[in-house]
């Protein structure tokens, strides 16, 4: 995977955790995480957190998950990556719409988005390029 994709998937991580533990009425079980690291402070703009930051860096996640399956078009492990934000994103589209809490979504989806970028930083996906030289290479 490039370095573009790659950064903005750790970006759109932090971002989508970050902005979810600072919303501590929404997400109660960040709250703890949230308090922990300082972000009680940020309490008076939840709403920001919510309706802007957190969908903005789940999009950014998923932006860059589909731009590395460009790269190394492996299909379970981008249906893996795009899963998380994805998750993300509907948690706070349901959270918008009928206003119920959606962590059962959201934790899932942070979860998720967690465990893949760690999976992605100790083993990288080769690139498409990389592949086919050495499937030919092999097949001869």
């Amino acid at each position: 995977m490039s370095l573009l994709p790659r950064l903005a998937d750790k970006a759109g991580l932090i971002g989508s955790v970050v902005s979810a533990a600072a919303c501590v009425n929404c997400f109660p079980a960040l709250a703890s995480l949230g308090a922990a690291i300082g972000l009680g402070v940020l309490s008076p703009y939840e709403g920001l957190f919510i309706r802007i930051l957190l969908p903005a860096f789940a999009a950014i996640a998923l932006f860059a998950n589909a731009l590395g399956w460009l790269s190394h078009r492996q299909w379970r492990r981008a249906a893996l990556g795009v899963l998380g934000p994805l998750l993300v994103l509907v948690a706070v589209w349901v959270m918008r719409a009928s206003g119920h809490r959606t962590g059962w979504l959201l934790y899932p989806g942070l979860l998720l988005m967690v465990a893949v970028s760690v999976r992605d930083l100790l083993a990288p996906a080769p690139s498409a390029s990389c592949r086919t030289a050495s499937d030919a290479m092999d097949a001869h």
